[in-house]
């Protein structure tokens, strides 16, 4: 057993060397999963899925309601299932655990049962009772939901998370017969765009973007070559030495999470952002509102309840080069500086 320990344990998140803007995006989305998510598109060995597996390793446990496939909080009413909420309001006695926010898979193969999880017709129609078979949504209540190489996915399977994530249910109907579970996650999808692209209505349909790539500085790259080695070598000294500052970053999380609900805007805030989708030619209004939960999220992080235009400014940088019109031929790579330094012109125009 101690063995098997030794060879999943799990590198540290405050160990990985760069890849700063892909850790935020991680971040932010952990502390609002109403934000719809994050597309990490990147080469090969990027540390694209150690980081998302790192995240959920570096969050405390939480209270859950035990033998609960839903992993339902039970200090939260409104976002549990059918089963809990009758046990919760009628005073019945409710056993908890401490349970670890977890990273479930979703394969590439996946079907839309599978996803969703089935009905069983015959039993309600015959006894007028819903059985629920549970699917890959259900186990990802609460927890992070990630899919590699999503862009491999059968585009109406992404449809159907993308629609989850976003209302935070999972709604099943079958031949006129309906059920729904809280399904309140982070989802995150990986991909290599050498491999293909997702088509760009899924890809609006994404919170936050971000492109990653290979360090290119040889210190940078000297760094990560030995943490690694040093973290194989001896994986439970190396996460001891790191230990500190993962129990600083999973408190400033939380506190983040604690802080949001009763986060705020300045009134300026409004027109900016309008402003700055009009100057990119943005389609529909999904950037906007976005764009400001983002700016939100980013000042619960930092420990404010009310977002200004410097969050506003970094959360557009997250939410608009996957929105934004590209010419024919225009490069799809578009250089980070100069996309901040247009979006502050933007909006140091508003009158603020």
């Amino acid at each position: 057993m101690e063995r098997m320990e030794r060879i999943r344990k799990i590198y540290p998140f405050t160990a990985l060397v760069g890849q700063e803007r892909m850790k935020l995006a991680l971040i932010m989305n952990i502390i609002n999963p109403n934000l719809g998510g994050v597309l990490i598109r990147g080469e090969k060995g990027t540390a694209k899925s150690t980081a998302v597996r790192a995240l959920a390793d570096l969050m405390p446990a939480r209270i859950q309601v035990e033998g609960c496939v839903f992993s339902c909080s039970p200090d939260n009413l409104e976002n549990v299932c059918d089963s809990c909420y009758e046990k919760l309001t009628s005073g019945s006695k409710i056993d908890t655990i401490q349970s670890k926010m977890r990273v479930i898979d979703l394969p590439v193969s996946a079907t839309e049962d599978r996803v969703v999880g089935t009905l069983d017709i015959e039993q309600a129609i015959k006894k007028g009772e819903k059985r629920f078979e549970p699917g890959i949504l259900a186990q990802a209540n609460r927890n992070i939901l990630y899919v590699d190489e999503i862009n491999l996915l059968d585009d109406h399977v992404v449809d159907i998370l993308l629609d989850s994530a976003a209302m935070g249910v999972n709604f099943i109907e079958r031949e006129g017969i309906s059920y729904s579970h809280p399904a309140q996650f982070t989802l995150v999808g990986t991909m290599n765009p050498e491999e293909g692209d997702l088509r760009p209505q899924l890809i609006d349909r994404f919170g936050l973007v971000v492109d990653v790539y290979g360090e290119s500085e040889t210190e940078m790259r000297t760094e990560v070559i030995k943490r690694r080695l040093e973290f194989e070598k001896d994986p439970e000294s190396f996460a001891k030495e790191y230990s500190p500052m993962q129990n600083e970053l999973a408190e400033r999380i939380i506190k983040g999470m604690s802080l949001l609900p009763n986060t705020e805007y300045e009134e300026s805030l409004l027109e900016a952002t309008a402003k700055i989708s009009t100057q990119f030619a943005v389609d529909g209004h999904r950037a906007d509102i976005v764009m400001l939960k983002t700016a939100m999220t980013l000042a619960a992080y930092e420990n404010r309840t009310i977002a200004t235009i410097d969050e506003l400014c970094e959360a557009a940088a997250y939410v608009l080069p996957h929105r934004m019109r590209r010419r024919p031929f225009e490069d799809s790579v578009l250089s980070m500086e100069s996309l901040v330094e247009t979006i502050r012109e933007i909006i140091y125009a508003v009158d603020i």
